[in-house]
């Protein structure tokens, strides 16, 4: 019973202060970064007024396995209260196809400071992760508009997308119906280049889909609509 009441009272703790351990702000949900381009950025920004964080990041390929071809200055330091400072994102090696977007993952780590305290202190360490496309610089026109180029079909109780682009292509939201009800697929998630993607849809005789997709600044695309 007592062990109980502390796992309340920790759970009470930590959504009570929620915003007191906030964290750091990132200036983005997604890094591009164009071929001919030196390096890519983003900024972190730490808006607390008495804590300081530590903060490492790294990339890593699409799955944990695979090396990424990128480093990151600096990989780890100390960002103190109201301040904030540049990650730059830098391309080393060669090798990364030049005819479609390759994706890989920034992961953002922030470790509060300790402070010297005679009352038992809760630390929250948190990592954050976000997708870093790589694009050649023969395909950054598009980019934009690759999302009006989706082709769905349906196969069974099945939608299916394909996307016939060299660029990801990230779901906002995703629906589809048919002349009684709609229908919205959650959490859609992402086509890679050239690929398709599959969904069970639970009702019958669907006959027209829309959807809206995630800008490079993470921001949501007007609404496409076709019939099927």
């Amino acid at each position: 019973m007592k062990y109980l009441r502390v796992l309340i009272f920790i759970f009470i703790y930590i959504f009570s202060t929620n915003s007191s351990f906030a964290g750091v702000v990132i200036g983005g949900t997604r890094v591009v970064y164009v071929s001919d381009q030196k390096e890519a950025s983003i900024s972190i920004n730490n808006p607390e007024t008495d804590i300081s964080y530590l903060i490492q990041s790294w990339v890593q390929g699409e799955d944990d396995e695979t090396k990424a071809p990128f480093i990151i200055t600096p990989p780890l330091f100390k960002l103190t209260a109201e301040n904030e400072n540049v990650l730059r994102i830098v391309k080393i090696g060669n090798g990364l196809p030049d005819d479609k977007e390759s994706l890989f993952w920034l992961n953002i780590k922030s470790i509060p400071a300790t402070t010297k305290s005679e009352q038992n202190q809760l630390q929250i360490t948190v990592k954050s992760r976000f997708k870093l496309f790589y694009r050649p610089a023969n395909l950054a026109n598009n980019a934009g508009i690759a999302y009006k180029a989706l082709k769905f079909k349906t196969d069974g109780n099945k939608l299916i997308a394909e996307n016939p682009t060299p660029y990801y292509i990230s779901f906002s939201v995703l629906t589809t119906g048919n002349n009684a009800e709609n229908y919205e697929i959650k959490s859609a998630g992402m086509i890679p280049p050239f690929q398709q993607e599959n969904w069970d849809i639970p009702i019958k005789n669907i006959n027209r889909v829309t959807w809206t997709t995630i800008n490079d600044f993470g921001g949501v695309t007007p609404e496409e609509r076709r019939e099927l």
